[in-house]
């Protein structure tokens, strides 16, 4: 298995997926397999219902952020959005954010408990 390394992601800002989701592509590039997979899951989206499963990656950063052993989903996206993944609320529920579109900017605060 190749180390599993850093790579850049191209990922939408997604308040409406419960889960953060990353294509196979990427997940198999990294040196992921399927078979470290914890448990297979299903998307149900507009263009039907997408299979795949879910396992934990080392580490995991956005926003300025970092997780270990972070769970996400892998899913194939539709052909030709440009984007590696989905960053939903599985990540997001870590903090408050506001984002202004107008300003192409989103404001981010981790919450401390």
């Amino acid at each position: 298995m190749r180390s599993r390394g850093y790579r850049p992601l191209s990922l939408a800002f997604d308040t409406a997926a419960t889960e953060t989701h990353i294509v196979p592509e990427i997940i198999d590039d990294l040196g992921y397999s399927p078979r470290q997979g914890e448990a297979i899951t299903s998307v149900s989206s507009a263009i039907g219902k997408e299979p795949g499963y879910m396992l934990r990656v080392t580490r995991f950063a956005s926003l300025g952020f970092s997780f270990p052993d972070f769970a996400v989903h892998v899913h194939d996206l539709p052909d030709g959005i440009g984007i590696d993944g989905l960053l939903g609320l599985s990540f997001l529920r870590h903090f408050n954010y506001e984002v202004q579109s107008q300003e192409g900017r989103i404001r981010i605060d981790r919450i401390t408990s």
